[in-house]
């Protein structure tokens, strides 16, 4: 009975925190934020999606390989990004900001926005490569199909589950190392995209 009461009281204290946070932030959806990206992953998913129903499907078995092995790399990139810039350490750039370091005012900004970056990199681009990976996995089930004279429906399966193992795989790993190496990633990707944007 008195674990009982303990477990009540330690959940109404969760719920106190959770209202003290949400008064504290009092971060609203950003609906202009959300109509860009719904527009901007609908432009690319259309645009790749395309291109790669046009030239996947020509492609050797040898290049739907490498195709596939390469947007599932890239995929889980851009989910390491994603989990890094949620989980670093917003002091650490600004200190490095206030010292003029090369990407630490990208970092900051990133880190501003990290909800918005994280979408972008785990979703948008994770959406994407799961697309492109997912038909260039296809071409390699029906290349292999057809030259070896193996049911096209086994192939199939067995090659999508193979993609899937890889690309959650990938990620699974990726999301821990994120985790433990979110500044320094942060840091790397920012003074990367500093060359291109200065924020």
């Amino acid at each position: 009975m008195l674990f009982k009461k303990n477990k009540n009281s330690e959940f109404e204290n969760l719920l106190v925190q959770t209202e003290k946070k949400e008064k504290n932030k009092k971060e609203q959806v950003d609906v202009k934020w959300v109509v860009k990206i719904v527009i901007m992953a609908f432009l690319i998913s259309f645009s790749l999606s395309f291109v790669s129903q046009m030239t996947i499907p020509n492609l050797s078995i040898f290049w739907g390989v490498l195709i596939t092995l390469l947007f599932i790399f890239i995929g889980i990139i851009f989910d390491v990004i994603g989990v890094a810039v949620t989980s670093a350490d917003s002091k650490v750039f600004h200190s490095m900001n206030s010292r003029q370091v090369k990407g630490a005012k990208v970092a900051v900004k990133f880190k501003k926005n990290a909800d918005k970056v994280a979408s972008f990199c785990n979703d948008v681009i994770g959406d994407i490569c799961g697309i492109i990976s997912g038909a260039a996995a296809t071409t390699i089930a029906v290349g292999i199909a057809s030259k070896f004279g193996i049911d096209l429906l086994f192939v199939n399966l067995t090659v999508a589950a193979i993609v899937a193992s890889l690309t959650i795989g990938g990620k699974a790993m990726g999301k821990s190392f994120a985790m433990n190496k979110s500044d320094i990633i942060l840091y790397e990707f920012a003074k990367f995209i500093s060359i291109f944007y200065k924020g």
